[in-house]
């Protein structure tokens, strides 16, 4: 798997503040999400209604998924393919070695899947000699760069139009040296014409998928390029990789998900393409693979079940959480050190990895709440963060001077009376010393917000005194 850089986050988002590249690509590709957004609600009164369905659907599906599991494997079986049941990484990963293997794949195409990031299964193959190609145009860059993604739906999005052009010419040296790179449209025409042909030639196709449908034994995947479709009906052998919440009981439960999908991810009404596989060809179909294979993999969601970590489950990937979050749009995704960033990777990785590993997650967050208020599927991503910090604190993770404080503060705080007294001296000392210039350049208890900025000193009384004073003037 991906070696995980999480308990490094301080260090990340400190290089990627600094990093001029990466928040010029923020501050122009963030805020178009944000409004393309906002739009495609406006146009659809029923989507808080949406949601709603959107959310009981995944709450009846989690609280039912044996069952639901075992009907959509029966659905696969019966239209010609099989399933494979994958406890972690190390299983999905042996489980697709084996398929290619056994098909004698040179060569595999690949659509965007996190949870084929997630286990890491590009690497795993190149390990045993078989080369994959990403055929997402933001995923074949980040393989062209050997990096991870920076975002779930938008892969490449820290990236430049100069780091593309960079990229293609280290890569793609066969090309004339003089050509342009002035727009996209140069980009993603180089990239077709590179890809064609490893489409053709491609043993074995692997999609992710947004959704498994119980009822047909169908997988769902929606893109934009039309690359998903390619890898799975052009090779002899498709497989799919999903996790086991991915799962939904009809497909009408599936097309009301991709009502709130398209336009919480990318603004849209739906996606360019929205594509239903449902097992091998068929005797009388024209197209379509000769093997069609489900590699179901669980790698922790299992144990999130009946936990306070259920509601994550819902989660449908649409990535509009990191979209409006202000510490993603501030150090963008590799600061959060593995596969999902963002307000969904900080409940996420934590249940996946570690707390121990990914605790400065959860705490990278303002709790705005704008995470919340956009989710399609309504998962309380807030609450759930303050889970993992109360669960870091529980097992002493956290920094030492952080918990004697913080037994120091709930000292007073259980005491109103001396907290008032202490607060109010408090206050009343810091005014005095900070009378002259009105603020602090640098204080050894707030060396955090002095190291960036002034820290005002208090004028007047405390807000508690303010207030008992207001009510016995009677103007509150």
């Amino acid at each position: 798997m991906h070696i995980a850089t999480s308990p490094a986050f301080k260090r990340n988002a400190k290089a990627a503040l600094g990093d001029a590249g990466l928040q010029k690509a923020l501050a122009r590709s963030g805020p178009s999400f944000i409004a393309r957004r906002a739009a495609a609600v406006a146009a659809l009164p029923e989507f808080d209604r949406l949601r709603d369905t959107a959310r009981d659907i995944k709450n009846h599906t989690l609280a039912n998924l044996d069952f639901y599991l075992e009907a959509y494997e029966a659905k696969v079986l019966e239209s010609g393919g099989k399933v494979h049941w994958c406890a972690d990484a190390d299983a999905a990963r042996d489980a697709v070695l084996r398929i290619c293997q056994a098909a004698n794949a040179r060569t595999v195409t690949k659509g965007k899947s996190m949870i084929g990031e997630e286990i890491a299964i590009n690497d795993h193959l190149e390990r045993h000699g078989i080369t994959p190609v990403e055929t997402d145009l933001g995923e074949y860059i980040i393989q062209l760069r050997h990096e991870l993604p920076s975002h779930i739906i938008a892969p490449a999005f820290h990236l430049n139009m100069e780091d593309w052009e960079t990229a293609f010419r280290a890569a793609h040296t066969d090309l004339p040296a003089d050509r342009t790179f002035t727009e996209r449209r140069d980009v993603l025409v180089e990239a077709r014409q590179k890809l064609r042909s490893k489409f053709l030639a491609a043993d074995v196709g692997i999609t992710g998928a947004n959704f498994l449908i119980a009822e047909t034994g169908s997988s769902v995947i929606v893109t934009n390029e039309g690359n998903g479709d390619l890898t799975q009906t052009l090779p002899r052998v498709h497989i799919v990789l999903a996790s086991i919440e991915k799962c939904v009981p009809t497909l009408e439960d599936a097309t009301s998900l991709l009502r709130v999908l398209a336009r919480s991810a990318t603004g849209q009404d739906c996606s360019v393409y929205t594509t239903f596989s449902t097992g091998a060809r068929r005797p009388d179909d024209l197209d379509g693979p000769a093997e069609y294979h489900v590699v179901l993999i669980d790698n922790g969601r299992s144990a999130m079940l009946g936990t306070e970590f259920q509601d994550m489950l819902r989660c449908i990937r649409c990535a509009a959480c990191m979209n409006h979050c202000p510490v993603y749009s501030a150090v963008g995704g590799h600061a959060y050190g593995w596969v999902y960033p963002g307000p969904m990777g900080a409940v996420l990785t934590p249940s996946l990895i570690g707390v121990d590993k990914a605790g400065h997650l959860p705490n990278a967050s303002t709790f705005c709440g704008k995470c919340e208020s956009v989710c399609p599927v309504r998962i309380p991503l807030p609450k759930l963060m303050r889970h993992w910090r109360e669960r870091e604190f529980e097992r002493h993770l956290t920094p030492a001077a952080t918990r004697t404080n913080l037994a120091v503060w709930g000292f007073f705080a259980r005491r109103p009376s001396l907290y008032r007294l202490a607060t109010r001296a408090a206050a009343v000392g810091l005014g005095l010393l900070g009378r002259r210039k009105g603020r602090f350049a640098a204080m050894p208890l707030a060396r955090g917000w002095t190291a960036e900025r002034d820290l005002p000193a208090p004028e007047g009384d405390t807000f508690f005194a303010r207030y008992a004073k207001a009510q016995r003037a009677g103007w509150v």
